[in-house]
């Protein structure tokens, strides 16, 4: 099956180039409310799923041991730029457990943050594991091992108690089977299994409106999807896709973007659980198209779906900053 061109990127008037792509949206109760493309092809949700990863944080109950607020639960899902908000706030997680930076697994890069890239440099820095966009993450997973009182040394490996911990969450929340012939490596070194797409949307639906979930898995859902609405700088950093969705209207909409244009989504007001694939794997597709469809879905709140619109149909400008074309939905996607 072919997936539709969702997205069009126009030079002037003309189309330039155009991503094509596949879109899931569900309700918690497992009914398709809209798909488009070939939703039953497994994919990678890479750092897309961060908030089912993050479960067993809360529901463990490290995050209440360490005193874990809305930024922390909202770091622990985040893929962060690495501005020193992101790091020190990592840094101040892995205290709490008696841990410090060395302890984390996931490797290192420059922060994305181009500010803080070259702030770091200026000062003679250079990057180290807390400046990796899933040091929250993983910061939560150490807090994990060390509260439950299981080893953390190579807790990213297949086979860890923590990693078992996690599997098993995405297993439960998506109603798919995570098997060892779907699973690869992430870029963060966790295990990441290729699942079909729709299942993902069954689960971010049901994270959203906890159908199916029993009493302390319904709060820890609750509880990780309004921390990262309160806190979207936290799950990402300044500029960004997720920030700017979740702040056009605060606490109404959960969005979390993964490499390879992945993105999984959330409308709580709503019960719907969107999840999104950009075949080729560009960044700009996904951002475009995930807005699209939320402009959709919240259709009704006209002021909003402008805005997001405005956000889907992204301009595109030269060097000197004149705008030269922009991304815009195809017809698929209104």
């Amino acid at each position: 099956m072919t997936n539709p061109v969702l997205i069009e990127v126009l030079r002037g008037a003309i189309v330039e180039s155009a991503h094509r792509g596949s879109v899931a949206v569900f309700d918690g109760d497992g009914k398709p409310v809209w798909e488009i493309g070939d939703t039953a092809k497994p994919v990678f949700p890479r750092s897309a799923v961060k908030a089912i990863q993050a479960l067993p944080l809360v529901e463990s109950g490290a995050a209440d041991a360490y005193g874990f607020g809305n930024r922390e639960l909202a770091l622990a899902c985040a893929s962060h730029s690495g501005e020193p908000a992101h790091v020190d706030l990592a840094r101040s997680m892995l205290a709490k457990a008696g841990l410090d930076g060395s302890a984390l697994e996931c490797g290192t890069h420059w922060p994305s943050n181009h500010d803080a890239e070259i702030a770091l440099a200026r000062a003679g820095g250079s990057p180290n594991a807390l400046h990796n966009n899933c040091s929250g993450k993983h910061s939560g997973f150490l807090c994990t091992c060390v509260h439950a009182g299981i080893a953390h040394r190579g807790y990213v490996k297949p086979g860890h108690g923590l990693q078992d911990m996690v599997r098993d969450a995405m297993q439960s929340v998506t109603g798919a089977v995570h098997g060892e012939d779907q699973r690869a490596i992430d870029g963060c070194s966790i295990p990441t299994y290729a699942v079909p797409l729709r299942s993902f949307a069954l689960g971010f639906a049901r994270m959203a409106t906890t159908s199916g979930f029993g009493p302390e898995r319904a709060k820890a859902a609750k509880r990780l999807l309004s921390a990262c609405m309160a806190e979207p700088f936290f799950v990402s950093g300044s500029g960004r896709e997720d920030v700017a969705l979740m702040e056009a209207a605060p606490g109404r909409i959960f969005t979390k973007g993964g490499a390879e244009g992945v993105h999984c989504a959330a409308i709580p007001e709503l019960g719907l659980g969107i999840a999104l694939k950009c075949d080729d794997g560009a960044g700009r597709a996904g951002e475009a198209m995930v807005a699209a469809v939320l402009a959709k879905l919240l259709r009704a709140d006209e002021a909003l779906a402008a805005k997001l619109l405005e956000l889907a149909n992204t301009p595109i400008e030269n060097r000197n900053g004149a705008k030269v074309g922009a991304l815009r939905p195809t017809a698929t996607l209104k």
